[in-house]
């Protein structure tokens, strides 16, 4: 058996990640959903939660046949020590995938395998992008798989962002 960890900070979850999520279904046999920054939640760059994000996730997955463990893994200030907090906070994993340079070079320097693979529609499907659309009140629910969006209707999460994305300072 071969068990795969995908890293992200699912700000929210969306179809790129999706799609990510659905090619390494296929060459493993169970994954790991490292939901990144678990710590920080209720600001414009991470607005949800942990828990929230698990929701997103969890729901999303249902449909891939893999088994799915969702495991918040919080900041840490010492990039040379990420790669075994990480696995500490985990189930074992045979190898890992993400695309951030950064991920990529502390899993090679721990000796864990790593692979890439092609973003997918990236200019379109990145957090940030999507985001703003919930802050401007544009369509954003295209491009994150329905069971986001309907998690994210559950706990007012456009209400959210948009209210954390003010600026306090009314003139006075």
């Amino acid at each position: 058996m071969k068990r795969g960890f995908y890293i992200g900070r699912f700000q929210p979850y969306h179809n790129g990640h999706h799609t990510m999520v659905e090619r390494i279904a296929q060459e493993v046999d169970e994954l790991v959903l490292g939901i990144g920054s678990a710590g920080d939640s209720h600001t414009p760059r991470n607005p949800f939660t942990a828990g929230e994000r698990i929701m997103m996730l969890t729901k999303a997955v249902q449909p891939f046949d893999i088994t799915t463990y969702a495991v918040p893994i919080e900041d840490l200030e010492r990039n040379s020590v990420w790669v075994s907090h990480v696995q500490s906070m985990s189930p074992h994993f045979d190898v890992a995938y993400s695309n951030n340079p950064l991920v990529v070079q502390l899993f090679r320097e721990a000796g864990v395998e790593i692979r890439q693979s092609p973003m997918f529609n990236r200019e379109v499907l990145e957090g940030t992008a999507v985001r703003e659309r919930m802050i401007d009140g544009e369509d954003w629910k295209s491009l994150v798989p329905n069971a986001v969006s309907d998690v994210i209707t559950e706990i007012n999460g456009i209400e959210r962002i948009q209210m954390v994305a003010e600026d306090d300072s009314n003139g006075t």
